[in-house]
């Protein structure tokens, strides 16, 4: 058995054994066949060696990013491109977001039954009090002509700019009207919680979800033609099977709720929510292994597979959640999924060595460090730097 010293919550060190049973990989091959649409939101994978100024610039490693998004495709995932996970808007900027999209575009033209969703949003306009709804829609126009401009599919991502400009409720269906009535295929519109983003509090015209859900249904529903579905990160499974059941018949659920996934995924006797995770990037396989069971009536072996998971995703999401990319990427590094644990903007530096110590414990306990020992060497890296010899 694998030992070795960690960090502890209480403070001090203490050592610990490795007791996890790694999940065995699928064989390179058919990709499995589910019953729910599930996507993982994608990280990206920097360049650590370029000689740049990390906190400003951004430096891509495309070869070591677009083999990420093959290794989802394989698992049978679909891709959400450049959405949080990839940093938009925490170091990714509008820029550096199209030229991601397009070489995950290319990469996905290779690869027959590939599915790929990329956000359209408004971030590369600097919002200030001078912002005004025409300026939003201009905004979510270029975006959103440039993705179709590549063949790509649109998920329309919260507007930062949006929360500015308005002054109520109906700048917001003015806004979602305009849009909507203009993409050329439906799209996945994604309600992205203050939790996630403190510059998106009062989203859709108010503090109050519930008021707030009034509004997103009706726009929605109005334009059910256009909509495929509807991603809300709220962290609520109450708030999630609430609106899901009020929406209109054909219109997905996608759940973004990496607190409450495994329950909203197997749904209930009303239904069931299909899937746009982060933390479906961070536990790949165990996502696939779990869907896949799902999809042959075996929800005893659907839980038995996502319910470990949870503690780590909690873990990984917890408060202040928007630094969540740092867990997902350092259990990329973990799994040698990449060489090394940097990221944009020096994100790597949002959590604790307490922090990453735990999420290794509750890696291991779920069953998602592809291979212990390798994990427990490059934790002891990681803990090197921090003085823990």
């Amino acid at each position: 058995m694998t030992s070795l010293i960690l960090p502890q919550s209480g403070g001090g060190l203490g050592s610990y054994t490795l007791t996890g049973t790694p999940l065995a990989l699928p064989k390179p091959g058919a990709a499995p066949r589910f019953n729910r649409v599930a996507f993982a939101a994608a990280h990206i994978v920097v360049d650590p060696l370029a000689d740049n100024d990390p906190w400003l610039d951004q430096a891509i490693d495309w070869e070591r990013t677009i083999a990420f998004r093959s290794y989802l495709w394989d698992l049978g995932l679909g891709v959400a491109e450049a959405m949080d996970t990839a940093q938009r808007g925490m170091g990714l900027n509008w820029q550096g977001a199209l030229d991601l999209i397009r070489h995950a575009l290319a990469a996905a033209k290779t690869r027959p039954g590939a599915l790929i969703a990329c956000g359209a949003g408004t971030d590369h306009l600097a919002a200030s009090a001078a912002t005004t709804i025409d300026d939003v829609i201009r905004a979510y126009e270029t975006q959103i002509e440039a993705i179709e401009a590549l063949g790509g599919r649109i998920i329309l991502m919260a507007s930062r700019a949006l929360t500015v400009a308005a002054r109520g409720p109906d700048d917001y269906v003015r806004v979602y009207d305009r849009i909507l009535s203009q993409v050329r295929e439906p799209v996945v519109i994604h309600w992205l919680g203050e939790m996630f983003d403190p510059a998106l509090a009062g989203y859709w015209g108010s503090h109050d979800h519930m008021a707030a859900m009034d509004v997103c249904v009706d726009i929605i529903n109005s334009h059910a033609d256009k909509v495929d579905g509807v991603k809300i990160s709220l962290l609520s499974a109450e708030k999630e099977i609430l609106m899901r059941r009020r929406l209109a018949a054909d219109i997905r659920m996608y759940t973004g709720d990496d607190f409450n996934y495994a329950e909203l995924i197997a749904g209930d006797d009303e239904g069931y929510s299909h899937a746009l995770l982060g933390i479906f990037d961070a536990i790949a396989p165990a996502a696939s292994a779990a869907l896949a069971r799902l999809a042959e009536n075996d929800e005893a072996g659907f839980h038995a597979i996502l319910a470990p998971t949870v503690p780590l995703s909690r873990h990984i999401f917890k408060a202040p959640t928007r630094f969540y990319k740092t867990g997902v990427v350092f259990l990329a590094y973990l799994n040698g999924l990449q060489d090394h644990f940097h990221m944009l903007g020096g994100q790597q530096s949002t959590r604790s060595l307490v922090h990453l110590a735990e999420l290794f414990r509750l890696a291991d306990q779920a069953g998602v460090l592809h291979d212990p020992d390798r994990a427990a060497a490059r934790m002891k890296r990681v803990l090197a730097i921090g003085g823990v010899t």
